[in-house]
């Protein structure tokens, strides 16, 4: 039965289940979960948006995955070794992995797999311009050379997003970076049905009963993936009240995020368990410092000068146990968190942001604030920046449109009227963050960088300095330059960083904290 979007608006939560679940499958044990999007791009090199990631965990297998810590840990592989000048590196397949096509993974499965991801990939990207080369030694196993030491080489193949490096088989990575995949094949915990796919509606993956896990206990996106259910069914709600209804009712057993304010729906409900999710979100401030009057270091740390990350969390989460004030560019709880440079006193310094305003030349010009509105994590950003503004003399318009619109006026380097922007906001997840080289904010390469233009060439040579770096402790010293250097230039504003919450049935057990939401170890009654 074929069901469209607005057919699924239309039924509930048991009814719209009834229909993509066939007869032969209900004596299965069924796990069933509402995502928090719509999953409608099956590929997770051609787009880094955050479903089609989650889909690819739970299907595609990595060589490298991240433990709770952040830490990089071998997942498909076995062993590996890096040469006493840091220039070769050898790494060698565990046993037992297997395609769901029933072929065996091989190490050029992993080549062609590593040379499409480095294509579209912000780290891979830097890591392919040092290869010099990449072949198999024998069937298990490959070797990278390099023209230069890369030290993040693990911490790049555990990149848990924005395009994570999965593995895939050599026939289908062998196509172009560009070109959509349709064919779902990998070797991870379960298989995708393909017959099952209403894309932007519902979706469904069985037990790949040839998986075999590493030994070692789970651990965020680490350790042993076992399976532990025969199906697991995902149904999109573009209404959160509906999906926390069919959740309360026991229509499914899995939400994957709901804000702190819904709680209050489903507390009190003893068949139902809320968790504060492990990786947090940060809200920020960006400015387009390609056009003014934001092209100004003293405009922007005017802005930096008021806006303080505990106002900006009471007035948009409220709740203290759902936020956190974070000083740490590369995320709190990371191997490299730090408060280095951070300027935010806790109080808004209005005198200091009006001096700075005056030094800058600022004559009063109204800038325009752009925002989606069809977004809820964005509703209280503009509005709260506007009312800071206007404290200290810049009087502001916010221009509200539709997410895509946002997105790709949001794009744009140019000025105001012809069709650009001055400021806007952005909302990262934690693991977003973590990386110096994988990070957005610290892409500094002018009007071809990340949304804000920032454009600083001292950071691009950090960043060199960070890859070329193979020492831990000097990294993380490299990483607090290219902090303060951010604070110093505002690069950005971080505004704090609040949870959201998952929720289950009382009958669903064994669920593994993760920063990325994936179902292995989970049972259910």
């Amino acid at each position: 039965m074929l069901i469209n979007r607005r057919d699924a608006l239309a039924l509930s939560a048991g009814a719209l289940l009834a229909t993509m679940t066939p007869a032969r499958a209900q004596a299965k044990k069924t796990l069933r979960m509402a995502p928090h999007a719509a999953l409608r791009v099956l590929d997770p090199v051609v787009t880094n948006a955050y479903i089609t990631r989650n889909h690819a965990f739970m299907v595609y297998d990595t060589l490298f995955s991240v433990d709770a810590q952040y830490r990089p840990q071998p997942q498909m592989v076995k062993e590996w070794s890096v040469s006493t000048d840091k220039l070769t590196w050898t790494f060698v397949l565990r046993d037992g992995l297997a395609f769901h096509d029933g072929q065996p993974v091989t190490a050029q499965d992993c080549i062609a797999s590593i040379a499409r991801w480095a294509k579209k990939d912000v780290v891979g990207l830097r890591l392919a311009a040092v290869t010099a080369g990449m072949e198999a030694v024998d069937g298990k196993a490959f070797r990278i050379s390099l023209k230069e030491p890369f030290g993040p080489m693990l911490e790049g193949f555990a990149r848990p997003s924005s395009i994570p490096l999965f593995i895939m088989p050599r026939r289908i990575a062998e196509l172009a970076p560009d070109k959509v995949l349709e064919e779902v094949v990998g070797s991870g915990p379960f298989k995708f049905i393909q017959s099952e796919f209403r894309p932007g509606v519902s979706w469904a993956y069985e037990r790949n009963e040839k998986y075999v896990p590493r030994a070692e206990p789970p651990d965020g996106l680490a350790g042993g993936k076992l399976v532990k259910v025969d199906r697991v069914e995902v149904i999109w709600f573009p209404s959160k009240q509906t999906a926390i209804n069919a959740l309360a009712k026991g229509e499914i057993d899995l939400l994957e995020n709901m804000n702190a304010d819904q709680r209050s729906l489903l507390q009190g409900n003893k068949d139902v368990v809320i968790r504060r999710r492990p990786g947090p979100n940060a809200s920020t401030i960006r400015f387009n410092w390609a056009q003014p009057p934001f092209d100004s270091v003293k405009m922007r740390q005017a802005v930096q000068a008021v806006a303080t990350q505990q106002d900006y969390m009471d007035a948009s989460i409220g709740d203290p146990e759902s936020y956190q004030i974070c000083p740490a560019f590369f995320g709190c709880g990371t191997p490299l968190e730090s408060a280095v440079g951070f300027p935010d006193t806790g109080k808004p310094n209005i005198a200091k942001a009006k001096a700075l305003l005056q030094e800058a030349g600022y004559k009063g010009e109204k800038i325009v604030i752009i925002t989606p509105g069809d977004i809820a994590s964005f509703a209280p950003l503009a509005p709260m920046t506007q009312q800071l503004l206007r404290q200290i003399g810049i009087p502001s318009e916010i221009q509200t449109m539709e997410w895509s619109a946002f997105l790709a006026r949001r794009a744009k380097p140019d000025p105001v009227a012809e069709g650009g922007w001055n400021l806007a906001h952005a909302v990262f997840d934690r693991i977003d963050l973590i990386s110096p080289l994988g990070n957005l904010n610290f892409d500094a390469r002018g009007k071809v960088a990340y949304t804000g233009f920032v454009d600083d060439p001292q950071t691009e040579a950090l960043k060199g300095r960070y890859q070329r770096e193979t020492e831990p402790a000097k990294q993380k010293a490299i990483a607090e330059e290219m902090q303060q250097r951010a604070y110093d230039l505002v690069f950005y504003v971080p505004l704090g960083t609040y949870f959201d919450y998952e929720t289950f049935r009382s009958t669903v057990s064994g669920y593994v904290p993760s920063p990325v939401m994936v179902v292995w170890g989970v049972g259910k009654a």
